[in-house]
This record gives C-alpha cells, structure tokens and sequence, in this order.
C-alpha cells in the first residue's frame, strides 16, 4: 500500500513538473506577443516559440515568400508588427517613412541591430557589423579607399581580369558554347577584388574551384547547423555568447583571416606601398591600433582591420558575381535590350579611340539604366534592417518607436510591388530613365541601402560591372538554350538571392564595329 501510494505520488509530482516545465517554456517563448496589440499596431497573429518565423525556419518558406507574404498582409499600412521568435519586429512599408528612417532622421537608427558578438565571429568587428561610434570612426577610415581617385586607378586592373575572362570564354567555346555564368562571374569578382584591393593575383577565373572560391562560397553557406545557430541567436544570444558558438565557418575565417594578416605583414616589412584598399586598411590601422594616445572604450585592434578586410572580399566578390549572372540571364532572354547595350558600348568605344577609362564609363547611360533594373528586379539582400538607437516619435505622432526596437524594411517586396513598378516581373531598363525616376518617391529603390550606411563599395562595384559587360558583350551575343532555368530560381540556401541552380547561356562570337 505505502508503495503504491509513493509511486502514485512520484507520478503526480513527475507530471505536475513536467506541465510546470512546459507551462514555463510556453510563458517565455509568448510573453512577448501581446505588444503590438496593446499598441494597436496591426501584426501578423504569432504561434508559441517561433512567432512568424516557423516555416522560415524549418524550412518550408524561403525569406523571400515570408516577408512577400506579410508585406501584402496589409496594403494600407505604414507600418505593421510581426514576431521573429519572441522578438517583437517592425515591418516598415512605406517609402516616406523608410526615406525617413534611412536618411532624414538617421541619427535616431544609425545601427543594422544584428547582435554579433566577437567572440562568435571575427566578422562581427567589420564595418557591416559595427555600431555607434565604432562604426563612424571605422566608415570614416576606410572611405578614403573608395574615393574617386583610387576607383579611377583600379580600372586597368579590372580589364585585365575582364581580358581573362574572355580569353577563358573563348577557350571554352572550343569545346561548346554552354557556360554557367556564374561561375564565370565569380572567378572574375573574385580576381577583380584580389588584385583591386589587395595586390593579389588568383586565377580564380581559370579555377572555380580555388581555396579563395572555396571560401568565399563557405562563408555564405547555409547548412542545418547554420539554421540552429540562427535560432539561437534569435532565442538566446548569451548562450551563444556563453558556449563561444561561431556565427560563420571557421575553417574559412581562418584562412582568409591568416592570408590578410600575411598580406598586411608583407607589406609593413617590405615597405610595400600601393594605392588600393589594402593601403587604406594599413593607415586605419597606424590611426586606430597603433596610436597610444587612444582611450579603452575606443581602442580598436588588428582583428577590426582583418575583419573589414574579410568582410570586403568575401561580400565584393559574391555579390558582383551574382549580380552580373541576373544581369546576362536578362540580356539573353531580351535580345533588343542586350543590342541596344551593345550598340551604346561600340559607341562610347568609338567616341573614346577604345580607352575603357573614367570618361568612358560616364557615357555609359544606357548600360546604368539596365544595371539599374537588374539590381531592382534582383536585390542581392532581402531587406535592410535597423535598430532604433533612440526613442523616436513617428513623424505624425501617432506612434513612439522605442529604442532597442528593430525593423526591417523589405527592399526586395518594395522592388517587385507594382504599385512603384508596373508589371514588376518585367525587365524594363527604362523604369531608370531621368524621366521614370523623378516619378518615384524616395525609399522605393534600396539594392545598395540609403543614407549614411550606403554600401561602401557601391561605386567600386558599378565600375566594374559596367567594365565586364563591355568587354564581354563586344565580343559575344549571349543567348537561352535548353539548359537555361526559366524563370531562374533564385531561393538560394545562402544569405544573398542569388542563382540556386547556376545560369546556363549560350555564346556566340561576333565581330566588333
């Protein structure tokens, strides 16, 4: 009797802690979810522990349908609320506000508000990942390296890869006129940005499959363990923290981390002087690790300038690389398009005795116009995010966005809404004419950002995307064929929209004007 009854005891207790247990967890994972409707926000209903975030998560919904879907939830709204996890998300939806949030009123959201801790990843002291005054004091040491002047010295560099990679075109038309684009492209952008921005010679266009392409391409993988790892940091940042859980592969953090490192030391003890990235990354480094005169709070180290070193590689070489694919998939598949691009680039040739120089590029109008609309119709990030650094009062009072509140702006929904582009699957250079363009209001046209924290790079990786086509469109018609993917499948596993499959395109040889 006595032991029926501890065991029946036993049991309760067991179970009593068990619904305690899942009482407890149910709590916490939905303690959050009633802020937007104490707020009167409108929000996309949650469900425990992963709020909206569920199927992106496990996989059902790429980014891109997630934040598609809810953005059209509510037509009419400026703003609306949604749950990533437990954390409380705004989803800023009109251009005005997203101007505003962007450039007017900057100071008051001048961080991404991604929680990346050092010891988590290297990366997380780059410029992308920075904040506060660590981000200005960096941004305002690294700008030099992007000046007009240091862009107009990297031009012949890029040729020379562009040369290559059309002498890479030819060799492979000996053998058949199918190239996967991407491929292509990434060795381009890979030897463009070794050679531009640190005096690298790589080859990667005559070996996809070198160490720099290898990881590169880890770096941006998506893998089951990456997918925990980013719950984590949605649930439990300080136990990400805690354990020294890395964010990214540290198989290839190390290797970029080491060849920067050697690349810098090279330099220093050969009194190596050269006018590129590399240059300006070493004279932030005199300024902000070497001075003694800095305080504890601002002192920077040399893994700040091999973070931004890594960060610049890696992120300049995948999206160029991407963005170039898109660019020659709709040239193939809009013949008119590609020979009126051809035919402004013999011209501007022409005009410049075939001098692809800083006054060429100028005349390149057309040839912005359609990177323009690539860059539109693909936006290599689904979204821009923010953090409010500051309590801040919504320009018509009706709402006080709280400091520490995060936001997202859907740059890629905003690209493809109808409302600012008609028929948005349409690619349509001459949405970017001077005419088209003044119709717009500002904040419906993010592929690099806005305000302050505009991509660093954007000028650099214009030049040479307008360079690569010139070389290679003078010589080649790119063409469909049975292997090209229509409509290219763009839900990639890695953190950027690029091809999921690669892009397959035909070349045919033609003779220049």
């Amino acid at each position: 009797m006595l032991s029926f009854l501890a065991d029946l005891l036993f049991d309760n207790v067991t179970y009593i802690s068990l619904i305690s247990v899942f009482a407890a967890i149910y709590y916490y994972s939905t303690s959050t979810y009633d802020k937007w409707r104490k707020l009167n926000i409108p929000y996309v209903p949650p469900v425990p522990l992963f709020g909206n975030a569920f199927k992106m998560l496990t996989r059902l919904e790429h980014p891109i349908d997630m934040f598609e879907r809810m953005y059209y939830l509510f037509p009419d709204a400026k703003l609306f609320g949604y749950y990533q996890m437990r954390n409380s998300m705004l989803m800023v939806r009109d251009p005005e506000l997203i101007n505003t949030i962007l450039v007017k009123d900057f100071s008051y959201f001048t961080d991404h508000g991604i929680d990346l801790d050092p010891s988590m990843s290297v990366l997380a002291s780059s410029l992308f990942f920075s904040n506060g005054q660590r981000w200005r004091t960096m941004r305002q040491k690294l700008s030099p390296g992007f000046t007009s002047g240091k862009l107009k010295d990297t031009y012949c560099q890029i040729n020379e890869c562009s040369d290559e990679m059309v002498s890479g075109i030819v060799e492979t038309l000996e053998k058949t006129d199918r190239l996967d684009v991407k491929t292509m492209t990434g060795g381009f952008s890979t030897d463009v940005i070794g050679t531009c921005a640190f005096g690298l010679k790589l080859d990667a266009i005559k070996n996809d499959d070198s160490k720099f392409r290898r990881y590169t391409k880890m770096i941006f993988q998506s893998t089951p363990k990456q997918l925990i790892i980013q719950m984590l940091m949605m649930t439990c940042p300080r136990v990400m923290k805690l354990f020294k859980i890395k964010m990214f592969s540290e198989e290839a953090t190390k290797f970029f981390y080491d060849v920067f490192t050697d690349v810098i030391k090279y330099r220093e003890e050969h009194d190596v002087v050269r006018n590129d990235l590399t240059q300006t990354l070493m004279e932030a480094r005199k300024e902000l690790v070497l001075k003694e005169n800095s305080t504890v709070e601002d002192k920077f180290t040399d893994d700040d300038i091999i973070a931004n070193a890594i960060l610049m590689f890696t992120a300049g070489s995948e999206t160029v690389s991407s963005m170039l694919s898109f660019c020659l998939y709709e040239l193939a598949l809009n013949k008119e398009i590609q020979d009126k691009l051809r035919a402004e680039i013999w011209s501007a040739k022409a005009k410049h005795d075939g001098q692809l120089n800083n006054d060429y590029l100028m005349d390149l109008h057309y040839t912005n116009m359609v990177l323009e609309e690539t860059a539109r119709k693909y936006s290599i990030a689904f979204s821009v995010m923010r953090v409010a650094t500051k309590t801040y009062a919504l320009p018509d009072e009706s709402f006080v966005i709280e400091k520490g509140q995060k936001i997202i702006i859907p740059m890629f929904s905003i690209h493809r809404d109808p409302k600012y582009y008609p028929d948005p699957m349409k690619f349509d250079p001459e949405r970017f004419s001077t005419e088209q363009k003044s119709q717009r209001p500002n904040g419906t046209y993010l592929p690099f950002g806005d305000g302050p924290r505009l991509c660093i790079g954007k000028r650099f990786a214009e030049s040479e995307m307008k360079l690569a086509l010139s070389n290679v469109l003078s010589k080649f018609e790119v063409l469909p064929c049975e292997q090209t993917e229509i409509p290219v499948d763009i839900r990639s596993g890695s953190g950027f929209i690029t091809p999921k499959n690669g892009i397959v395109l035909k070349f045919r040889p033609i003779i220049e004007h």
